[in-house]
């Protein structure tokens, strides 16, 4: 497994760290309303084999971490499932034993060297390095960042009867810790922009207050899109949400606007869950939206 890559958007370094490959996803779960046809013969043809299977039943996912060095700062983007974490609702991602810390560390990345983790929802497979256990208590992997991430969202989580399934557990082990130790900044991104070179984007509708993040660095753009998007087939098919998308028009409307984004500025878009590279760069074309991996 490729699990470390690198980017140059302007002067700073992008370097993705992956913590798990997800290979045996089936289609028809991740996306319940997909029109078959489009992973089989009207397939994109940007959907290669290490991205779906022929027959378009299988897929595969990426669950990783960005981590962006500026030459001041560095500064790691979503945190993946963590390990040791008690998922017994979601055998996914129960209890894993990932070798993420040694692959932080082949990057050139110690945890005391973040100073920023930028957040963009509160779902399992996003937060789960926040934290690492010591002794009986959960405390911030990275003992010298700011944890950045909504206030909205975390206000609308710490409500158990939002929490689905697949994330129960989730703010006990690895967000609340983080607010208790004095590391979180919780912003409303319409109004705070905390970290200079980023610009946090309100793309509800994977989650309660789903943020965007984009960069500008030297005349080059980013985009970090979270889960606005899982796989690359939705560059063509942008009307599929995912399952675990929780409020279904505000996803569809969020996706548009980040392939908007990131055609119009350019941007290398840097993906969540994207198999092969994760990262792309997307383009417009007489059917829509193109996806040309980097």
């Amino acid at each position: 497994m490729d699990t470390i890559q690198r980017y140059r958007i302007g002067s700073t370094t992008v370097t993705r760290v992956t913590e798990l490959i997800l290979p045996e996803v089936p289609s028809d779960f991740l996306f319940p309303a997909r029109d078959r046809t489009v992973l089989t013969h009207d397939r994109p043809r940007w959907i290669g084999a290490e991205n779906a299977s022929a027959d378009g039943q299988i897929l595969t996912l990426s669950v990783h971490s960005w981590i962006v060095q500026t030459g001041r700062h560095t500064i790691v983007i979503d945190t993946g499932a963590g390990n040791g974490k008690s998922r017994p609702l979601n055998p996914l991602f129960n209890q894993l034993d990932t070798p993420y810390l040694e692959r932080l560390a082949a990057a050139g990345v110690q945890p005391a060297d973040v100073d920023f983790v930028l957040v963009t929802h509160l779902h399992v497979d996003h937060v789960g390095w926040n934290t690492i256990r010591s002794g009986e208590r959960w405390v911030p992997t990275f003992p010298n960042a700011q944890y950045v991430f909504s206030e909205a969202e975390y206000r609308f989580y710490a409500d158990e009867q939002h929490v689905r399934t697949p994330s129960a557990g989730v703010f006990a082990d690895s967000v609340q810790p983080v607010v208790d130790a004095g590391q979180a900044l919780l912003i409303d991104a319409e109004h705070q922009q905390p970290v200079d070179g980023f610009t946090f984007h309100r793309t509800k509708g994977h989650s309660f207050d789903h943020l965007s993040i984009s960069l500008a660095s030297d005349g080059e753009h980013a985009l970090f899109s979270g889960d606005v998007m899982h796989h690359p087939v939705q560059v063509a098919k942008p009307e599929w949400n995912s399952v675990f998308c929780e409020f279904g028009d505000d996803a569809q409307r969020s996706r548009l606007w980040a392939l908007n984004h990131a055609a119009d500025h350019r941007a290398t878009f840097f993906s969540s869950h994207f198999p092969g590279t994760s990262a792309g760069v997307v383009e417009r074309d007489d059917t829509g939206f193109v996806w040309i991996p980097r």
